[in-house]
């Protein structure tokens, strides 16, 4: 038996025949030293109701619960790991809700209990990551339904939220994480924490929403940088064209030679105004 009375993770995905999927973007957390750290990051769960993508056997829903989460939901789209999460929900009766289904398909403003604080905690699969926090980032109610996301990402993805202008990483993650959020890398994860170990580093990120980010429309801000990034390479009233260009850039005194990478937060929403 491991810390919390369970049976160790390895003997569970042996006894479920829990091979990690690569078409699901999966790579199993085995150690609980580990997902301990990541609730942690979390920071106080007694009164939260917790949300997690993609739990697997359940290394990280396990942790959440020995560290206090009142209340986890789970959406897990791989039916092989249900049968695993309901072992921990019967351990932990009444505090682990297994939704199960697609995270893309999903209304996570929904799954809280009225009154509930709700924090997204998650290793969340590989091919779904970003597009889940460009979602969780765009929301349009604004302070959104989350008090914070700490989420494991490859480190090359983590370094791109983060990212401040003038940097090779600035880009689109950075622009909208920074415009809603304050966002920190956490930590890094060896590729050995993992089975299988993937070929890259991990990153575990903490974003919390800034409580009055400056005003602009989300979907303008999105196309805006969408096109600006886009071509990175080239001068912005190039990779503006389709949204005024020239002229769109000296209504609000940015120079039209300039490139994407070095506008700040700030420009972009005044740009998105303009627009």
């Amino acid at each position: 038996m491991s810390f919390d009375g369970l049976p160790p993770l390895r003997e569970v995905i042996d006894r479920y025949e829990l091979r990690a999927k690569k078409a699901l973007g999966q790579n199993f957390l085995l150690d609980l030293n580990i997902t301990g750290k990541i609730a942690r990051v979390a920071g106080d769960l007694s009164d939260v109701t917790v949300i997690e993508v993609g739990p697997g056997p359940g290394g990280l829903t396990r942790a959440l619960l020995a560290h206090g989460a009142r209340r986890v939901v789970a959406i897990e789209k791989d039916e092989r790991c249900l049968a695993a999460l309901d072992e921990i929900s019967k351990h932990y009766p009444g505090r682990l809700h297994v939704v199960p289904g697609d995270a893309l398909k999903t209304d996570f403003a929904t799954l809280a209990e009225p009154g509930s604080p709700v924090r997204i905690v998650a290793n969340l699969p590989y091919n779904v990551g970003t597009e889940l926090l460009v979602r969780w980032l765009t929301v349009p109610q604004w302070p959104p339904f989350y008090q914070s996301m700490t989420l494991m990402f490859q480190r090359e993805v983590a370094m791109r939220i983060v990212a401040e202008p003038g940097s090779e990483a600035y880009g689109r993650l950075g622009v909208l994480a920074g415009w809603r959020t304050r966002a920190r890398i956490a930590f890094d994860l060896p590729p050995q924490a993992f089975t299988p170990p993937p070929k890259v580093t991990s990153s575990v990120v903490h974003l919390e929403p800034r409580a009055e980010p400056l005003p602009a429309d989300v979907r303008t801000l999105g196309r805006l940088t969408e096109a600006a990034f886009g071509q990175r390479r080239k001068m912005l009233r190039q990779s503006l064209k389709s949204l005024g260009g020239e002229i769109l850039l000296e209504s609000v005194g940015i120079d039209p030679t300039r490139r994407a990478e070095t506008l700040s937060v700030e420009e972009f929403v005044r740009l998105a105004n303009a627009v």
